[in-house]
């Protein structure tokens, strides 16, 4: 599989749009959303998004241009842990014209996607993403604690909660 530009992916996401004549909102996570956050070296080799439109057709689209898709109507079940309350609202448009909106989620949110997951990866791209936008741990302590005030009770957040302060941590030995 061959890497993914963000702006390439734009591109064919409106060609899609147009020849659709339906609207077509996502969110871009992962790598890709890492790119518009100005992570040069970062390469992926799929599209994972929050999309508010035809899906599926969506889906065998990306397919036939050769980009893995990871695609659902929400994001928050995409983990035990919810994403904060006000995330779509909060993301921020990349790119936008008659059929198409591409949004990137807000950098702290994004933080919180990446510490309900807390690969070495995870950790290391919201690290990315702290420091280039100057994210401070108590900005980063609210975003969680919402999420768990969203989130459905399970023994999986005590585990979530070590994270968020291993990661809080983190960013101020490494400050």
């Amino acid at each position: 599989m061959s890497p993914i530009d963000l702006n390439a992916t734009i591109k064919k996401l409106e060609v899609f749009s147009r020849r659709e004549k339906k609207p077509l909102h996502l969110v871009l996570l992962g790598g890709l959303a890492l790119q518009h956050y100005g992570m040069e070296n970062r390469s992926t080799i799929d599209l994972d998004a929050e999309v508010d439109g035809d899906l599926e057709s969506l889906f065998l689209f990306l397919k036939t241009q050769g980009i893995p898709s990871d695609l659902s109507e929400n994001i928050s079940g995409w983990s035990v842990v919810a994403m904060p309350p006000g995330y779509r609202e909060r993301a921020i448009t990349r790119f936008k014209s008659e059929f198409l909106e591409v949004c990137v989620l807000d950098p702290c949110d994004f933080v919180i996607s990446k510490l309900r997951r807390f690969t070495e990866e995870d950790i290391q791209d919201a690290l990315f993403v702290v420091k280039k936008y100057a994210i401070q741990t108590d900005q980063v302590s609210r975003y969680a604690e919402a999420a768990l005030e969203h989130s459905i009770k399970d023994t999986t957040l005590f585990l979530f909660k070590k994270n968020v302060d291993l990661f809080l941590k983190k960013i101020e030995k490494e400050s």
